[in-house]
Parts: structure tokens; sequence; C-alpha cells
């Protein structure tokens, strides 16, 4: 783990707020899995091509992303797949658009693994009495669909997805909506999480957190000091990090 802000690690944090995609697992393959599954069947059923697939789906994403501009249901396959059936001449198509998005979730969410260390770094802070929460981009239903596939469910005090604080990150709302709900104002809080502009940057200038990104394939250690205050490429660096200070918080106190 490769410490920046030596300053901000003197002491545990009052409260931590975690990132879910692409920081609690990787994103990319399960995405990647879940698409081909969802063209295998428009394919199946339509007969088109996937030439014609792709440029239905990507073009339907961009056209709910542009109409909804950074909310949570800007992300939400079931628009992205009634938009596509739409585009196809064939009507909303209820029952298909559903039986569709959930091809697509539940082949994600089978090809989805958790990063090692996770649940034990999340039960280092349930030890240690520091409240967590998540803040997430994405809509309720199937981000807390992720945290009960994954066993988390338990694992968090509180939960704020951009549906409910109405923006995305790196926009101030669901990370303001977090600390009010945890009742963190003016203290110590670490944001862990892998996007550099949405996690780091974003929970730097709204609440001031203690940035931590999360450093894996694809994902670049953010470049300016000022907003990354630390990264790891494993959670037991990061249990490490949090046993150390602990045990010389501990020590100081006694």
């Amino acid at each position: 783990m490769k410490v920046i802000n030596s300053e901000n690690f003197n002491t545990l944090p009052d409260a931590v707020l975690f990132d879910t995609d692409n920081t609690l697992y990787e994103y990319e393959p399960a995405h990647s899995k879940a698409i081909s599954a969802l063209k295998d069947k428009f394919k199946k059923t339509f007969s088109i091509s996937d030439n014609q697939f792709e440029r239905t789906y990507n073009a339907a994403r961009e056209e709910i992303k542009e109409a909804l501009n950074g909310s949570g249901a800007s992300h939400s396959r079931l628009l992205y797949i009634q938009r596509m059936l739409e585009m196809l001449n064939l009507g909303s198509q209820v029952l298909m658009a559903l039986d569709f998005e959930q091809t697509y979730w539940r082949t994600f969410l089978s090809n989805a693994e958790l990063f090692d260390d996770v649940r034990e770094t999340l039960e280092d802070f349930r030890n240690l009495k520091i409240p967590v929460a998540i803040v997430t981009d994405l809509t309720a239903q199937i981000q807390f669909r992720k945290m009960v596939y994954f066993g988390l469910e338990n694992h968090f005090d509180y939960i704020v997805t951009s549906e409910e604080s109405g923006s995305d990150k790196p926009g101030p709302l669901s990370f303001s909506l977090a600390i009010n709900k945890m009742n963190a104002k003016r203290k110590k809080v670490w944001m862990i999480g892998d996007s550099y502009k949405n996690d780091i940057i974003g929970a730097k200038k709204t609440i001031n957190a203690v940035a931590i990104q999360k450093i894996h394939k694809g994902v670049k250690v953010g470049s300016e000091k000022k907003f990354i205050d630390a990264y790891f490429k494993n959670f037991k660096e990061l249990r490490a990090l949090l046993k150390k200070i602990a045990e010389e918080n501990y020590e100081k106190a006694n």
C-alpha cells in the first residue's frame, strides 16, 4: 500500500464510505459475460447480427444516458433494453424486456467475484466499531441485489445509490446524503473507491474525505496528491494499515 499523505492516517476514521462497482469486485469480466449472454439471446430471438446488436445497444444506451443525464436511472439495463426493442420496431415488449434484463443481471451476478479480503476488511471495521456505508451509482434494486448475492447485506450500516440521491458521483449529493445518514459531519471520513474522478476527487471536494484509491487492472493511480491520500492493490494491504493505526492508537492511549 502506498501512503501519500501520512498525516491523514495517524488516527482511525470515524466513518468509512465504499464504492461498489470495480472496488469490491472487478466489474468488466462480469459485464462482458452479461453482454455476451444478452447478445446471444437477442440474436436467437430476432435473428440479428453481432454488428446490429452492438449498434442498437450502444445507441440505446447513449440515448438513455443523454436523456437522464447522470441520474441513477441512466444506468438502467431495463431502459436500455426497452429502447433497443423500440429501435428494432418491436414496441416496448414489457415481458420480453423484463426477461432480457434478467438474463443480463443473472449472468452478471453469476460471474462477479469479490476481491480477496473484502469481507475480512469489512469485519475489521465492524470490530473497531467504525460505521461503514456504500456510496454507489446505479439503481437501488440492483445494487441491493449485489449486496445480497455477495453475502454483504449485513456488513454495511447504510447504502446510498444515485437513484436515491438524484445524482451520480462525482456530484455532491450522494456523498452528502451518506454523511447525513451516518451523522459524520466534521469528522474524519475515509472514501475507498476505484474511480479517481468520481470517488476520489468527488469525495475530497464534497466532504474533504481521506481518499483511498483501489488499484487493479484497467485502473490508473490518480495524478494529483492534493486529492489522493493513499492507494492499494489488495485489500490485505488496507487491513494491514488499519491494524497498524489501531495498534498505535492503543499504545498511545495506554
